[in-house]
């Protein structure tokens, strides 16, 4: 599975830890959705952030002010992104670090050229 993200380039400018947490999930291309216009997502990605343990959606929903639904929906999203894991039926950051999370999110996205590229190379073969 490839995850689409977008790395955009911007400087930092002085921030507070919230808004720093914010320029660096914009900056990765996690949460820009036209869609999402209560950053729903994004507040779902704090709750993990905050707590560094394994959540219930419901406590998340609570916590973020979100219905359970709505909840669930991101949280899948953040699944299939790679920022977030289940364990115990509850969910939690794929690494307590946000640093470690990023290295991982690079390890995967080189793993996954590699094989674009290999593709690209046998197609080329054929031609």
């Amino acid at each position: 599975m490839f995850r689409r993200i977008m790395i955009v380039r911007k400087s930092l400018p002085k921030l507070e830890r919230d808004e720093e947490l914010q320029w660096i999930s914009n900056s990765l291309g996690l949460f820009n959705s036209d869609r999402d216009k209560e950053k729903s997502c994004y507040r779902v990605f704090v709750q993990l952030v905050k707590e560094q343990k394994p959540l219930k959606s419901d406590d998340i929903a609570l916590n973020s002010r979100l219905s359970r639904g709505t909840v669930v929906f991101h949280l899948n999203k953040l699944i299939d992104s790679g920022l977030v894991i289940t364990e115990d039926n509850k969910y939690k950051l794929r690494e307590k670090k946000i640093s470690s999370i990023i290295k991982k999110i690079r390890k995967d996205l080189t793993q996954q050229l590699k094989e674009i590229e290999e593709i690209a190379k046998d197609f080329e073969t054929k031609l």
